[in-house]
């Protein structure tokens, strides 16, 4: 569109508030605002103040709009449209609604569970975006503090514990082996540390590991090590309770900060409930396009504000590094109550600070961890892709592969293989089949993936030294390590690296070995589930409730071993299958 046509445009715009759509000639959203006067505003693109917005207009064949009875109601649509057409000249929040929470229970003996869909009377902790870490950190919780993670339904009406209690992870409170009171001040302490107070589980870890270690019980001293280091970077930096003072008497705080790197932003939010810090979280934003570094952090901070809680509830104040560039949303947080604060000193510029920090932990992040793992390394290029390579297998039975690749720290799912190997029980040779077959693929030209800048083995100097082997056989160049999981060390063929636990290159190693791990066991136990057993010819075990049960207890043999009360809490089997899986058996 040129000038004479939006000004012709915005002549049939009525002067009310709305929303307003640039669209291209094929139907696709380019821009969406928001107006107090519609008309006015749409005649302004016809001087755009930006060379980005002037790319836009003359892109653009139509200007759709929907008008809204209040300022507010088009705020919100606006950021609803944002969210829904992601146009490629507006600053985009990708949402966190998959990110995994963990939950405490509305229930008078509350369970612990990690979920996304949380209930509504549950006490809610996260999100959370690392689900790994999660899952450790509940576990140790369960192990220390015994709550339960079964439904209500297997809880009520029980006369005897079930598995989890003997294996430690539950005290029983179905059973009365402990009492309410004191399951309550177990739960008590979970919260304490899910608002802050690391100590409460990194303490008794801590004293754990130690008696483990006296007993020269490496193994599990080892373990402890790596759950407390789990624990202790949990809350990330500032993870002890924060406190953010009285407020004036406000009970809701969230702040904000951000920080910007190319055409990505993140902004952190730290969110203090009743004067304690409870939630940390990272959002990362998409910048308009033709519009890098340069972005303004207002404009991102105004971006997020109006997006993120346009479906959420409003907090007392929110405080930020910057104030949002955006009057309009300034009038909507002051007629909803919302005290919007940029502090300079004092106790909320500290809070705003560890928000910063938060935020450039994540801007960049990914593309600081390949250029430090080329430079530990010796590598000449930085790192950027990465393919992850692990086998496995039951005793040489259903043997498989996995080839993971990773572009600039995230994982590249369109661009993950796997492979039936020969069986057998040689992880040597297995491994060196898997690189051997992606190395011929690559020279013959068959894959459609570009060459990696490293490989990583799952594995030790065995494993790496059978990759090495299948790479001199076909002529591959490319360079490869190996991360074993025992002592997290990167061994390459001519060095080991013993890097520090919190160096990030080792981090995107470990995430890289461990999808590929992750993808190879996955692909085995569908391999496996689908393997003739025993519990095949036992009746009323159909191939879902065979797959359930492998799943559950690893192996026929363990099937075998449990009582029917055990094969009961597998979903599809009942009093009477149970009684006719251990009498076949």
């Amino acid at each position: 569109m040129d000038p004479s046509e939006v000004r012709e445009r915005a002549s049939d715009l009525p002067a009310e508030p709305g929303c307003y759509q640039f669209l291209s000639a094929s139907g696709a959203v380019l821009y969406v605002g928001k107006a107090v006067d519609l008309r006015a505003r749409v005649r302004s693109y016809a001087d755009p103040r930006g060379e980005r917005i002037r790319r836009m207009v003359e892109r653009s064949a139509d200007v759709e709009v929907a008008v809204t009875d209040t300022e507010t109601q088009a705020l919100l649509l606006e950021a609803n449209l944002i969210k829904r057409h992601q146009p490629r000249y507006n600053v985009r929040l990708k949402d966190d609604k998959s990110y995994p929470l963990v939950q405490l229970t509305a229930h008078e003996v509350p369970r612990i569970e990690i979920t996304r869909d949380p209930d509504d009377d549950a006490t809610v902790y996260g999100p959370f975006t690392d689900k790994g870490r999660v899952e450790t950190v509940v576990k140790a919780l369960r192990e220390t503090y015994g709550l339960r993670g079964c439904s209500d339904h297997k809880y009520s009406g029980r006369d005897r514990p079930c598995l989890d209690y003997e294996v430690g992870i539950c005290t029983a409170p179905c059973t009365g082996e402990i009492s309410v009171d004191d399951y309550a001040a177990d739960v008590a302490s979970v919260r304490r540390f899910f608002e802050g107070e690391t100590g409460v589980l990194a303490d008794p870890l801590s004293t754990e590991m130690d008696r483990a270690a006296g007993n020269a019980e490496f193994e599990r001293a080892a373990n402890l090590r790596d759950r407390l280091r789990a624990v202790e970077a949990f809350h990330g930096e500032g993870g002890e309770a924060v406190s953010t003072g009285d407020a004036g008497g406000e009970r809701a705080v969230d702040v904000l900060g951000a920080s910007v790197e190319g055409e990505t932003a993140t902004v952190a939010r730290l969110h203090a409930a009743d004067g304690q810090l409870v939630e940390r979280e990272r959002h990362t934003l998409k910048a308009p396009e033709g519009e890098g570094s340069d972005t303004r952090i207002g404009a991102v901070l105004a971006a997020f504000v109006s997006q993120y809680y346009a479906e959420r509830d409003l907090p007392d104040a929110i405080l930020c590094s910057e104030r949002p560039e955006d009057d309009e949303l300034a009038d909507w947080l002051a007629a909803e109550g919302v005290d919007v604060r940029v502090p300079g000193a004092g106790r909320e510029a500290k809070l705003v600070d560890l928000a910063l920090k938060n935020a450039r932990r994540g801007v960049g992040a990914r593309g600081d961890e390949g250029r430090a793992l080329a430079t530990a390394l010796g590598l000449d290029d930085p790192v950027r892709r990465i393919e992850g390579f692990d086998v496995s297998h039951a005793q040489g039975r259903a043997v498989v592969g996995s080839n993971v690749t990773f572009v600039d720290g995230s994982a590249e799912k369109s661009d993950y293989r796997r492979r039936k190997l020969d069986e057998r029980n040689d992880d040597y040779a297995n491994m060196r089949a898997l690189v051997r077959w992606r190395a011929e693929r690559a020279m013959e030209g068959r894959d459609d993936r570009p060459d990696p800048d490293l490989l990583l083995i799952d594995g030790g100097d065995g494993q790496l030294g059978a990759a090495q082997d299948a790479l001199a056989e076909t002529g591959w160049d490319v360079p490869v390590v190996a991360l074993a999981k025992d002592r997290e060390l990167i061994v390459s063929p001519s060095d080991t690296h013993d890097w520090d636990d919190d160096a990030p290159h080792l981090h995107l190693c470990q995430r890289v070995r461990d999808e590929a791990h992750r993808f190879a066991v996955q692909y085995h136990q569908s391999l496996r589930d689908e393997v003739s057993t025993a519990l095949d010819d036992v009746p009323g075990v159909g191939p879902q409730t065979r797959r359930r049960l492998l799943r559950r207890f690893g192996s026929v043999e363990t099937v075998r071993e449990a009582d029917p009360d055990q094969l009961r809490q597998v979903e599809g089997v009942g009093e009477k299958t149970a009684e006719t899986i251990a009498s076949r058996l």
